[in-house]
């Protein structure tokens, strides 16, 4: 029940919604518990008027006029009561929803290097529509079945202790045969859980990357993964669902044996006249109103034993700590020349070695290539100085500040990026590049694509820069989504770049378009880059080779040119122009 607690203590916040739901559970319960007793002295006015030939018929109308009062009353209650629910649920929601996401955003980059998107959104929608339904479930039903419960029992105690104990006996009996169940229950729904995060997972990827799947033509394999893993759902589903409802027949038979004590007592005592037909009726409609919540119990139970399950993958992420959190006393940082600086960095992903001894700068206003075979760690080097993750000895320093002592938000607003998959989001092309500075004014999105090269082609759109893109800027072009990038780091206007230049794949003209954004967008800043053109590496103040994890040469591009290392050796392969070279430079992630 420790999920039980921590989304009460979640939700403590909402206490004023738990009052006013408490509040109209409470008249709900005291309006039902009325009914019996007016409907006794109607009957008891009845009777008595048949045996002595005298029946009030006013007073027995008044019991029909109180009878609707009190209906009216529930009408009212419950819809007022069921209001407060429903606002409640969708708050709760929300909230749960936002310190979610706030939470996965803070979460090291590890993290979602190992998770499966699917899986992630899976666990928050599962979870907190869980939660939002067992809330509401809560409100809405379980305080009325308690407090109409506690009624009816101190009311038929008042008339018989024997009938208000057998039905007290329901509770521990049925509490019992529960807890017993839960834990195997449990265990099935993890399992079904699990599967249907797989499953989710790998819809989101082949939707995601459709037009991979349908060139490789694999429309069929997608369907039978996503078939098997729904299949193994239904498969323990069987399981599942034959051992709860067993064991709700054992339940219900068991109370099903104490009811039959308690209308046998009743009816024999009336029989006996130990009790007028009055309270006979009265002690029936009491045990009826107990008799319908506690076969709706299994109800309750099922909702209970789901938003257990099903939230402990949620609260499961809310329990990963942040691994890279900012000092208390971290201070902003100050970037005043751009130098950056690699300390003796030595950096080890899940315990497998990546980088060792890693010492070299980049002089402000400088370009400095980042060169080795794929793997080596040149897109670990751009996420170490984004702080995306912490190297296990060693510094990194910008204008002689260690990054690891400013706040995050500092140190990444001092940085513009330019991934090699330019990363677009859905929406217009003017939001898009805006994303890096949501307040900047028309005049200076415009300027920004302008310099990127891109207004050329934002300008002949039907709708200009308010076009909508589509997912991740499927509708536009490889060398149009890269000039939108740039323009976005145009915008953000930071001091320090990194770059990780990707026109092997585009168009020569435009591969140009591109190119030429670049040389402007890296003028006047410090600029790291991954190259994948030997032609880009070529105009670069300095290139850095990387092998076995470790600095291989630094140097100028003339002076490696003339050292027979790998740039050396790069430009050899890329003039002999066979099979072997364009190979060789397939493995540096250089394009031939």
């Amino acid at each position: 029940m420790r999920e039980i607690a921590r989304i009460v203590r979640f939700s403590r916040s909402l206490w004023r919604y738990y009052l006013g739901i408490s509040v109209f559970t409470i008249l709900l319960a005291g309006m039902s518990q009325l009914q019996p007793l007016f409907t006794k002295g109607a009957i008891d006015q009845i009777t008595n008027g048949l045996g002595h030939g005298h029946t009030d018929v006013k007073l027995v109308g008044l019991f029909a006029v109180l009878i609707f009062v009190t209906d009216v009353a529930q009408t009212i209650f419950s819809n007022i009561a069921g209001y407060i629910g429903d606002m409640m649920s969708a708050k709760l929601q929300k909230d749960f929803s936002l310190r979610y996401y706030e939470h996965l955003l803070e979460l090291p980059q590890s993290y979602f290097d190992t998770e499966l998107t699917g899986k992630i959104v899976n666990r928050m929608s599962r979870g907190i529509n869980q939660i939002g339904d067992f809330m509401q479930m809560l409100s809405n039903n379980f305080l009325q079945f308690i407090f109409s419960t506690v009624f009816s029992l101190i009311i038929v105690a008042y008339y018989s202790w024997q009938v208000a104990l057998m039905l007290f006996l329901l509770y521990p009996i049925f509490i019992l045969f529960t807890a017993k169940s839960s834990k195997t229950w449990q265990n099935y729904q993890t399992e079904i859980n699990n599967d249907k995060d797989i499953a989710g997972g790998r819809f989101n990827e082949a939707i995601g990357q459709v037009r991979v799947v349908k060139s490789f033509v694999q429309e069929l394999a997608e369907l039978r993964f996503f078939s098997k893993r729904f299949t193994s759902v239904v498969k323990t589903t069987s399981p599942q669902s034959k051992f709860w409802h067993r064991q709700d027949i054992y339940r219900r038979l068991v109370l099903n044996t104490i009811f039959l004590g308690v209308f046998f007592y009743i009816f024999v005592e009336t029989a006996n006249g130990h009790f007028s037909l009055g309270t006979m009726v009265l002690l029936i409609q009491y045990a009826m109103l107990i008799r319908i919540p506690i076969f709706t119990i299994s109800f309750l139970v099922d909702q209970t034993q789901r938003v257990i399950s099903n939230t402990r993958d949620y609260f499961g992420v809310m329990d990963i700590e942040a691994e890279i959190t900012d000092k208390p006393d971290a201070e902003k940082l100050h970037v005043k020349n751009g130098l950056i600086s690699f300390e003796d960095v030595q950096f080890a992903y899940n315990e497998t070695p990546v980088l060792s001894n890693l010492s070299f700068t980049v002089e402000p206003d400088s370009k400095v290539a980042l060169v080795g075979e794929s793997g080596e760690g040149k897109t670990t080097i751009t996420s170490l100085l984004l702080r995306l993750y912490e190297p296990q000895s060693g510094s990194i320093r910008i204008d002689g500040q260690n990054i690891n002592d400013v706040s995050q938000s500092s140190l990444r607003e001092a940085i513009g990026v330019v991934f090699q998959e330019p990363a677009l989001f859905s929406g217009t092309i003017r939001e898009n590049i805006a994303y890096s500075n949501p307040k900047a004014s028309s005049e200076s999105i415009i300027e920004a694509a302008k310099s990127a090269n891109a207004d050329e082609f934002v300008s002949k759109l039907d709708k200009g820069y308010d076009t909508e893109i589509g997912e991740r800027g499927l509708k536009l072009s490889g060398g149009q989504k890269q000039r939108i990038a740039i323009a976005r780091a145009f915008l953000k206007n930071a001091p320090i770049l990194i770059l990780d230049e990707a026109t092997s794949s585009l168009d020569s003209k435009s591969e140009q378009m591109v190119q030429e954004g670049l040389k402007r967008l890296m003028k006047g800043r410090s600029t790291l880059i991954i190259a994948h053109r030997l032609s880009t590496i070529q105009h670069v103040d300095k290139i850095v080779t990387i092998q076995g994890g470790t600095i291989n040469e630094i140097g100028s591009p003339e002076e490696l040119a003339a050292s027979g290392g790998i740039y050396a050796q790069l430009l050899k392969l890329q003039q002999a122009h066979t099979n072997t070279g364009k190979n060789k430079l397939k493995k540096f992630d250089i394009s031939s």
